[in-house]
């Protein structure tokens, strides 16, 4: 298990972005050498975990909980074919296109050691946007991608440190649960009645799917008392 690269992307202007500027980050690109991966900020405040690579809308993304975005080749391999298209490591927009894992498979609260120093944590899986149908040019992709169901990772930064690629990649820690990304990414999307299992993963939830699984929970037993 290993990174194949890691991606940074730079403001651009585009036309499918709701950032009132204009501009997106999500044309990541691989680059060379070693890039240093920190916490960032709160959501809102902070952007991108990856020095060098820009967040423009940082109301829905980046923060501490969603510091860093990967996808697995394979996944991107699968697309190509879905596609009949090529589609190089970052063209999804993210940061880590990692090899031999099953990122969409991943526990919440699972951790990853990259390299020799950093420590991810696994929050939650991505949620599709017209920037990103709109990066990719795809009609229907975002209806396309959600109904898939392999949305890639989010995680926050417990140990900072540097990254590169080649880079091996371990699983030093798997939560006592079965909450898996693609099932988080169902439960907040496609598939309601699932939010009360992600509960059992606790605050190693992002804290907005963690607060509208909770709201779920709590309405149907307010209902379930009348």
């Amino acid at each position: 298990m290993k990174l194949l690269s890691v991606n940074l992307g730079r403001p651009k202007a585009v036309p499918y972005t709701g950032q009132r500027d204009g501009l997106t980050g999500i044309d990541k690109r691989p680059v060379d050498g070693p890039v240093r991966v920190a916490a960032p900020g709160p959501k809102s405040v902070g952007g991108s975990g990856l020095a060098g690579d820009a967040v423009c809308e940082t109301r829905h993304h980046g923060g501490d909980d969603q510091a860093v975005y990967a996808v697995a080749r394979e996944d991107l391999d699968e697309w190509e074919r879905a596609l009949g298209r090529t589609l190089s490591n970052g063209s999804f927009g993210e940061n880590l296109t990692t090899e031999g894992i099953d990122v969409s498979g991943a526990l919440i609260g699972e951790r990853w050691a990259v390299g020799p120093e950093v420590v991810l944590e696994v929050t939650s899986g991505r949620i599709p946007c017209r920037t990103f149908q709109g990066h990719l040019e795809e009609k229907g992709w975002i209806k396309r991608f959600t109904e898939r169901g392999a949305p890639g990772a989010y995680f926050r930064v417990i140990t900072p440190g540097e990254v590169r690629a080649g880079d091996a990649v371990r699983i030093v820690h798997r939560p006592d649960h079965e909450v898996t990304v693609a099932l988080q990414f169902r439960a907040v999307t496609t598939e309601r009645d699932l939010l009360p299992r992600l509960l059992a993963a606790h605050e190693a939830l992002h804290p907005e799917a963690l607060a509208r699984a909770r709201a779920h929970v709590e309405k149907y037993e307010a209902a379930a008392e009348v």
